[in-house]
């Protein structure tokens, strides 16, 4: 048998942990010195240390843990709850990534304002283009929310659109509709999927949305390089430029996809749209 101070390590917790494990009835000692108190535990009680960490981790408390352990949960419910566990994990790394990659861009386009030129500014008349679509609804036009909407309606697109035999004639377009219903705080936004086809493309079979996209009589428009994650910096001149003429924006910027490197963003290229009128 092992001592505690020689338990703990081999479980990789505190004795101040196991002492407080024996206090809540959790994990007893296999054995305790009725003169000095000594605590000692065999081999085997690893296993049942080492479920109460795992379940730990899971976010249970304590007493959860308990009532787990002593319904014996078995090791295949164990190794789905920890799978759960870890997925619900990397989504959250994937989210924080996000979130430091936008803070990144924020700071360095702090570092930028005031030395942001207008010139790039171009405004002119969109027309309208058939397009071939998918869309879906995206808890907000926040990047965070629009990102695992967009991406994998693209990828069903064109899947769909490879079976649909339509001949592709111009770039992906992204555009974006308020949800009916939206309050406009944190509104929902519907996230269209679109590519440019042939003029005469029919409406199809339902495999794609085959439809008209509207022109825009008058759009501000910027060339923007780079992740969409920094997007704002170009969106940050099409406001000041838009300010400064005396125009008022209509709705959200379409995003025409010029280049599209899928192992490197910072070689993307888009074009933004944004729709203008006068007061």
């Amino acid at each position: 048998m092992f001592s505690i101070g020689e338990f703990a390590p081999l479980g990789r917790v505190s004795v101040r942990m196991l002492r407080h494990y024996d206090a809540i009835g959790l994990l007893w000692p296999a054995a305790t010195d009725p003169g000095s108190g000594y605590r000692h535990y065999r081999a085997d009680q690893l296993r049942r240390l080492n479920r109460i960490i795992a379940l730990k981790d899971l976010g249970l408390t304590l007493a959860q843990v308990a009532d787990i352990l002593d319904d014996k949960v078995t090791v295949e419910e164990l190794h789905g709850m920890l799978r759960l566990r870890r997925a619900q994990l990397e989504e959250q790394l994937r989210a924080d990534a996000a979130r430091l990659a936008g803070i990144s861009a924020r700071l360095r386009m702090i570092e930028q304002e005031g030395h942001m030129s207008t010139e790039d500014v171009v405004l002119k008349r969109i027309p309208q283009a058939r397009v071939a679509e998918l869309s879906a609804v995206a808890a907000s036009y926040e990047g965070p929310d629009i990102g695992p909407v967009i991406g994998p309606l693209y990828q069903e697109m064109w899947r769909r659109l490879n079976q649909t035999g339509a001949t592709v004639t111009g770039s992906p377009i992204a555009y974006y509709v308020p949800e009916p219903g939206a309050d406009g705080d944190g509104q929902e936004v519907r996230v269209h999927a679109a590519v440019e086809v042939a003029a005469g493309t029919p409406a199809g079979d339902g495999t794609l949305d085959i439809l008209d996209l509207p022109g825009i009589e008058a759009a501000a428009t910027i060339v923007h390089r780079g992740p969409m994650d920094e997007a704002f910096r170009s969106m940050q001149i099409l406001a000041r430029w838009i300010d400064d003429n005396g125009y008022t924006p209509v709705g959200y910027a379409r995003e025409v996809c010029l280049e599209f490197d899928p192992e490197n963003p910072a070689n993307w290229v888009h074009e933004f749209q944004l729709g203008v009128v006068r007061p």
